[in-house]
């Protein structure tokens, strides 16, 4: 998580010892704000954890019995998750929360079970009220980009929550702590298991074929707490999955390093070291979004048990 201003929105630094290193290799292309102008819909706002606002956004077109799907997405400016949604063309809400910085405010913010169910509850009053006839979500999506992620693994460690999430995106934020705290790899650190236990049990399922779960990142080195390119080695090593090399173009100029995929389970890794290759990961949200709900994965076959780590 590297300090950023996200179109309008402060997000403080957490302690954190980034490279300083500026790179004008990469386009960093930016979409613009004036897109929430085009997509429609209607907005609501109401309070939600610690009493910050949880943006939703409800797309024209659902009709009295449609089902309706939502994208609850932690952290980033509201317009770029909705204008993701809107594009996929289907009957899906989104909901944005915004509580603080550090995963661990969010981790917290979530830890009863009850929040979560909370935050469900009034996105699902909410679009009754504009729709004018009460919705049920029939899927549950996740989406955290950054410090964002924080949210997704204290709702995951919940068993019903566990089983209602139908699909997870992660954007550059999987961190965990070092152990001892502060001692990198490098130094004879180890990478703190806790923060990453519900990732790959749902990476597991994923790779059943049960859930859908995509996972991207940098080569960011924060260094004072476990980088995504750690973790996500971590996650792969539990799996008993390996990368494979690619060279190729992703979103808004990034460019792509290496893939793993393995039922529904996919993890993309891309290049760079600095803020702008971080906020590339938000901005690549559309795709990634489409990429996760409605892009067939490369295999559809379920990996059968002796492949899952126990």
């Amino acid at each position: 998580m590297l300090p950023a201003v996200l179109e309008g929105q402060s997000v403080p630094p957490a302690a954190q010892n980034p490279s300083p290193m500026v790179e004008h290799t990469r386009a960093h292309e930016r979409l613009s704000p004036s897109l929430e102008h085009d997509i429609g819909g209607v907005r609501r706002t109401f309070a939600g954890p610690l009493g910050k606002p949880v943006e939703v956004w409800i797309p024209d077109g659902i009709g009295q019995r449609d089902d309706v799907d939502v994208v609850v997405h932690f952290l980033g400016t509201a317009w770029l998750p909705e204008y993701a949604v809107s594009r996929m063309k289907t009957k899906t809400v989104a909901a944005v929360v915004n509580i603080g910085a550090g995963s661990g405010i969010y981790d917290r913010s979530f830890s009863d079970p009850a929040e979560f169910d909370s935050l469900l509850a009034n996105v699902t009053r909410e679009t009754s009220a504009v729709l004018g006839h009460t919705v049920i979500f029939r899927h549950v999506t996740l989406s955290g980009f950054s410090a964002g992620h924080g949210a997704i693994r204290a709702i995951l460690r919940d068993s019903q929550h566990f089983a209602r999430v139908g699909a997870v995106l992660l954007l550059d934020g999987m961190h965990t702590s070092y152990v001892p705290d502060g001692v990198v790899v490098e130094k004879g650190g180890t990478l703190d298991p806790k923060n990453l236990e519900a990732f790959v049990r749902f990476a597991q399922a994923a790779m059943r074929g049960e859930k859908r779960f995509l996972v991207t990142h940098s080569e960011i080195f924060p260094g004072t707490f476990a980088s995504t390119t750690e973790t996500a080695d971590y996650l792969l090593n539990a799996l008993g999955l390996h990368r494979t090399a690619v060279l190729q173009w992703g979103p808004r100029g990034m460019q792509q390093l290496s893939e793993v995929h393995a039922g529904r389970f996919e993890l993309l890794g891309f290049a760079g070291n600095s803020a702008p290759d971080h906020i590339d990961q938000f901005q690549g949200m559309p795709e990634f979004l489409e990429r996760l709900l409605q892009r067939p994965p490369p295999s559809e076959r379920p990996f059968p048990p002796e492949h899952l780590s126990p």
